[in-house]
């Protein structure tokens, strides 16, 4: 037994001298958007009470492992602060929160991605990590905008046409996520 708790102590001392900056980097940028979503997401009550250390080990976790199930993690604590933030403690859905939700959890499960591909002694030009960070800025910028155009039309578009819009948008989803997989399939992928 110690025998095994040495071996892990000698790789762990191995794997912190050998890391390079970029990964860590990645790595810290994980936890921290997703320690950003946290406390965006949490009602104040328990982010400024006894229950922030839990909700900072679960927005760190993804950050040691990324490619296991730490991001699915977090984001479901995440989700769950937001649905008790809403619900139980009565807070109000304002556009700024579910943008910040949004945004952080997606820079963070898409760091996360970077971080479960990047070895962590690997040498890596910054280069890489902007141009990621560039692309999900974007994708950040626009889906932001039409979650702005969203909300402004859902004042027009209450009651039965909301609901029809909601089936369409469904439906759509569906069919593209089948008409995907058949694409997949049909070429082999």
């Amino acid at each position: 037994m110690f025998d095994g708790i040495t071996n892990r102590l000698t790789r762990m001392q191995t794997a912190i001298s050998r890391a390079t900056l970029v990964p860590l980097l990645v790595k810290t940028g994980v936890a921290a958007t997703f320690a950003g979503a946290m406390i965006v997401a949490w009602p104040a009550a328990i982010v400024f009470g006894q229950f922030v250390l839990p909700l900072l080990l679960f927005a760190i976790y993804p950050a040691f492992a990324p490619r296991g199930r730490g991001p699915t993690l977090a984001v479901l604590v995440v989700v769950g602060g937001w649905v008790a933030g809403t619900t139980w403690y009565d807070g109000r859905v304002e556009a700024w929160r579910v943008i910040a939700i949004g945004t952080f959890l997606y820079l963070g499960h898409t760091l996360a991605a970077l971080a479960a591909v990047l070895p962590y002694d690997g040498v890596v030009n910054l280069d890489v990590v902007v141009r990621w960070l560039l692309r999900a800025g974007a994708a950040v910028l626009i889906s932001a905008v039409l979650t702005v155009i969203a909300l402004g039309l859902s004042d027009a578009l209450a009651g039965s046409a909301f609901v029809l819009a909601t089936v369409v948008g469904l439906a759509a989803a569906t069919a593209a996520t089948l008409l995907l997989a058949r694409l997949l399939r049909r070429t082999g992928n």
